[in-house]
């Protein structure tokens, strides 16, 4: 990851069609983004590999670079070890935001970017100040990383935008957070909701 300037951020990248609306985003500030895909939260190789797709279709269309973290599960598992009947949207979720944003900022503070960032505050069911700590966490704790970029990409309708984005090339979109607690309760609401 070398032969960065001095406004490249490395963007983590949840999925692609967040991330679709971070890209633009991030150049209409002057910045030049790679997008780093690590989500060893997802909950099976398979939905990994779906997302991964994505993003590389994303990165392809934008000509961006992305960097893919290996899938590693069980470093996840442990980093939210004892929030596991925690709510979606609860501490769990801080504990995730904490070990992707960590994972970021040692790929930043490798690859020499000027910033790292990530694509997680596009959702509206992410809490943006809760994000922006842990990834200001991250970068304190790690040697050698950059600042962390608080971009509140919500902002300015920057969900629907990344809607838009998505369905024009036609990114896999998933229907839940990632991670098997989140597919639980999707299945759940999924199974009870009401026929018609």
């Amino acid at each position: 990851m070398d032969g960065k300037t001095d406004n490249d951020v490395l963007l983590h990248a949840c999925c692609g069609p967040c991330a679709s609306h971070c890209v633009p985003a991030l150049r209409a500030l002057g910045r030049e983004p790679v997008l780093f895909f690590s989500n060893s939260n997802l909950d099976s190789r398979e939905e990994y590999d779906r997302r991964l797709a994505a993003a590389r279709a994303l990165a392809a269309a934008e000509g961006v670079r992305l960097v893919a973290d290996p899938y590693d599960p069980a470093a996840w598992e442990r980093a939210v070890a004892g929030f596991e009947g925690e709510p979606e949207g609860g501490a769990r979720c801080d504990r995730c935001f904490r070990h992707n944003l960590g994972r970021a900022a040692a790929a930043a503070a490798a690859g020499g970017f000027a910033a790292f960032s990530t694509s997680l505050t596009v959702s509206p069911h992410k809490n943006s100040p809760r994000v922006f700590a842990a990834g200001r966490e991250a970068a304190e704790r790690t040697p050698g990383a950059p600042p962390f970029l608080e971009a509140d990409f919500k902002k300015k309708d920057g969900f629907l935008d990344s809607v838009r984005r998505a369905r024009a090339l036609g990114l896999y979109r998933q229907s839940y957070c990632g991670c098997k607690y989140s597919k639980r309760r999707e299945d759940a609401r999924t199974r009870d909701a009401p026929a018609g």
